[in-house]
């Protein structure tokens, strides 16, 4: 049986459902769902396009590179792990200058909710993401809180994610 999880933005009292994709990202799949529930701030992607996502002490061990993708679609699910020096450039618009304000492993849990995204990062270069989940459910309606939240700004607003 397949396992589902909501993804949440709580201000904007909008959801969607995705499934886990096991088959293809069993560590990453496993470390995200044992983890649940998780929520912290959003952000809207500078560079990717269509995207949003939230950043997290690391919860887990880095599960290594699996399913992987610099071109996410709508409804792709993504993690990605960086530690506090990635994140430390001031353009990123992080309150401080280490990203989340905490030192060693950071988590990105991001939602694509568009076409045409590309995962390079000016100080990175690429950066692949484990592709683990993917939406099954009210993904226009998520995505047009996305759209708002990019238009509207992310201030106060928090990303979800929980079993279901």
């Amino acid at each position: 049986m397949s396992k589902h999880i909501t993804v949440s933005l709580d201000k904007r009292g909008v959801t969607c459902v995705a499934k886990l994709l096991e088959d293809v990202a069993p560590r990453t799949c496993a470390a995200v769902w044992d983890a649940l529930p998780l929520s912290a701030p959003v952000f809207h992607g500078k560079y990717a396009r269509n995207e949003i996502y939230t950043l997290l002490p690391g919860f887990a061990p880095d599960p290594g590179k699996e399913n992987t993708t610099v071109t996410p679609i709508p409804g792709d699910l993504c993690w990605f792990s960086f530690d506090s020096d990635d994140l430390g450039n001031p353009a990123y618009g992080y309150e401080n200058t280490t990203g989340t304000g905490t030192t060693g492993a950071i988590v990105d849990l991001a939602v694509f909710y568009g076409r045409n995204n590309l995962l390079i990062n000016g100080d990175q270069g690429w950066v692949p993401g484990n592709v683990f989940g993917a939406v099954t459910e009210n993904l226009e309606e998520f995505a047009a809180a996305c759209q708002d939240l990019w238009m509207g700004g992310a201030r106060g607003e928090t990303l979800s994610f929980s079993r279901l």
